[in-house]
């Protein structure tokens, strides 16, 4: 894949992603992501969201629990 940004190289690898959905913040591990070689933009494929919205939306496994600060400017 070519990055959109920078026109460099992306190659697949694994990374956390923050995803929302139904108003609450998840943060999901080993999550396939194509990562450009040049400057680092990040692409996740729609079926790979759609895969983590299809997992979340089920009874799931919790692996951690964080305490998270929302600030206003």
């Amino acid at each position: 894949m070519i990055c959109e940004f920078c026109e460099g190289k992306t190659v697949k690898k694994r990374a956390k992603r923050q995803h929302w959905l139904q108003g609450k913040l998840y943060i999901v591990e080993n999550v396939e992501v194509e990562v450009c070689t040049d400057c680092g933009e990040r692409y996740f494929h729609a079926g790979v969201l759609d895969v983590i919205d299809r997992l979340l939306e089920k009874e799931h496994a919790v692996k951690e629990r964080i305490d998270v600060e929302v600030v206003s400017l």
